[in-house]
């Protein structure tokens, strides 16, 4: 459905382009200011260029409308998916407070036991 809303889309919007083209604007346009000749006089393709683009402009702002409602709403799923819910680990109760890693200001620093120098400390 999507697929073929878009591709009127695009066909109502390449109408628009092309009927907006051949209206006579004062700044000029695809068609000149030449004679009215032909079967409809000039006032009479004013007026069918005027109405055409109204109604392609309505149809093309209605399509618009369509494919962002189908492109917020179609692809929703229906429930949510509860799969790959986890439970929460359950929380260990407070402990004391852990002892501070800085030695409090003024204390004298705590000596840490020295290696034997026959023993070669190893890195993990």
């Amino acid at each position: 459905m999507m697929t073929f809303l878009l591709v009127v889309h695009a066909i109502i919007a390449l109408a628009l382009v092309g009927v907006i083209l051949l209206q006579k604007s004062e700044g000029g346009g695809l068609t000149g200011g030449g004679s009215a000749g032909g079967l409809v006089s000039a006032r009479g393709a004013a007026d069918l260029l005027s109405r055409t683009t109204a109604i392609l402009a309505t149809f093309f702002i209605i399509s618009s409308l369509g494919l962002a409602w189908l492109a917020g709403h179609g692809n929703r799923p229906k429930t949510i998916d509860t799969t790959l819910a986890r439970e929460a680990p359950p929380v260990a109760p407070a402990g004391p407070p852990l002892a501070p890693a800085l030695p409090a200001p003024g204390a004298a620093p705590a000596e840490t036991p020295a290696a034997p120098a026959n023993e070669v400390p190893l890195a993990n």
